[in-house]
């Protein structure tokens, strides 16, 4: 177990981040879940078949409580060699015309603060650590090219984490840190629960719309994952084939 290489999942409690969790953990990998619930932690560690699970509440839009979870891998491993940069949230469609600052804080503290705060403070622990390096993989979205209707403080926070990948990217290169962007499109999970009702599309209409097994986007995180530092998938799309997203709008 000493010699499994140390990846933290934000947003490990349910959806993708428990299902990249579960694929890391069989991979052979010792993974730190964090979330905001620590009881759904403890349920995706129970679940892992492989590798070592071991669940730490943190609230990443606190930087004191991220702050403190960077503290304790410390203590307990030494380093850290992956992050996979998960967690996230939305708010109902809302017309722009519409959106409060209430909703629009409300995503943009997760999605793109948090995000940056777990970003930050796993840079400057690799960039610290001997042997230097690791891998941070930003979990972008399909609304980081296109957005969906109603939908501008997502698809804000998605584009934003564009930047801020290839901004960490060219800024790791000196300290053998890599960077990557995994695109998902239509991955089964809890926010994807109600496209078989019906989801907004460009042109007014309601229409439901496939799904892909939320497992194969845990297979790509364990590609992207295991790639050597001097290699790096800098953005991946991965989609469910029939999904409109080539042809949206």
């Amino acid at each position: 177990m000493s010699d499994a290489k140390i990846a933290l999942v934000t947003g490990a409690g349910s959806g993708i981040g428990r299902n990249a969790t579960l694929a890391l953990a069989t991979a052979g990998y010792t993974i730190i879940g964090t979330g905001r619930r620590q009881e759904a932690l403890e349920e995706t560690a129970a679940l892992a078949k492989g590798g070592h699970v071991e669940g730490i509440a943190c609230d990443i839009t606190d930087p004191k409580s991220v702050d403190a979870l960077f503290a304790e891998i410390k203590k307990r491993h030494g380093r850290l060699d992956v992050v996979f940069n998960n967690a996230g949230n939305n708010v109902p469609n809302t017309n722009f015309g519409d959106l409060t600052f209430e909703q629009w804080k409300t995503v943009i503290d997760v999605n793109l603060t948090g995000a940056f705060l777990i970003a930050k403070g796993a840079y400057a622990m690799m960039r610290d650590q001997t042997p230097q390096g690791g891998r941070i993989i930003n979990n972008g979205s399909i609304s980081a090219h296109v957005p969906r209707p109603g939908s501008a403080p997502y698809t804000s926070s998605k584009h934003a984490i564009t930047g801020m990948t290839k901004s960490i990217s060219l800024d790791g290169r000196q300290h053998k840190i890599a960077c990557s962007q995994i695109d998902i499109g239509n991955a089964a999970s809890d926010m994807t629960a109600d496209m078989s009702g019906g989801v907004p599309q460009a042109d007014g209409s309601m229409k439901p719309e496939p799904t892909m097994d939320v497992a194969h986007v845990g297979d790509a995180i364990v590609h992207m994952a295991g790639l050597p530092l001097e290699a790096n998938i800098l953005f991946m799309t991965i989609m469910s084939n029939d999904m409109p997203f080539v042809g949206r709008g």
